[in-house]
């Protein structure tokens, strides 16, 4: 059975990109797990409480559950043509202290995934988490799920109801489940 770990880097109730992960783990392929996560309760990163108080504990509890997965699923939107900065803020957390940066990321299979309203849904955000994600020693698939004109595909709950998005995700899906397995 593989492991996916899952984030949103949406902190917005009923957002697309949490929503896309809910999908997600209805459509996963039988052979896999799906574990959603939140960054909700992370703080800003701040080096004086890192050295004051150490790592707080959401950020402890999230590394234990990456760590312990195969892989790890990222579900981002993209904010002024580029990433989110709480999700930015999150894995700058992670990768605290740079001695246990590789027990998290070195060498775990990543996927981006990715909602918004725009015409191009994600395209700049996935493409610049690429460098941050391969500076962390990760290995990135290279599968996009883009999902654009987000408004008229979910619901005001933040569901997904399109079929033909649900059935790309499902292959998306499958086909990283199939990377991490090589």
């Amino acid at each position: 059975m593989i492991s996916v770990v899952g984030i949103s880097g949406s902190l917005r109730s009923n957002s697309f990109n949490t929503g896309l992960l809910l999908a997600a783990h209805e459509v996963l392929p039988e052979n896999a797990s799906l574990r959603i996560e939140s960054i909700a309760d992370i703080p800003l990163y701040n080096g004086d409480l890192e050295s004051d108080s150490g790592i707080p504990a959401p950020v402890a509890q999230l590394k234990d559950a990456i760590a312990a997965a195969d892989a790890l699923l990222i579900s981002t939107p993209e904010y002024n043509h580029s990433i989110p900065g709480v999700l930015k803020n999150a894995i700058d957390w992670l990768s605290r202290p740079p001695d246990d940066r590789s027990r998290v990321f070195r060498s775990r299979p990543v996927a981006i995934m990715g909602a918004a309203p725009g015409r191009f849904g994600t395209l700049l955000s996935q493409t610049a988490w690429l460098p941050i994600l391969h500076s962390l020693g990760m290995r990135c698939w290279d599968g996009r799920m883009l999902v654009s004109g987000a408004r008229s595909l979910f619901d005001d709950d933040g569901r997904l109801h399109d079929d033909e998005t649900r059935q790309r995700l499902e292959k998306f899906l499958a086909d990283f489940v199939r990377f991490v397995e090589s």
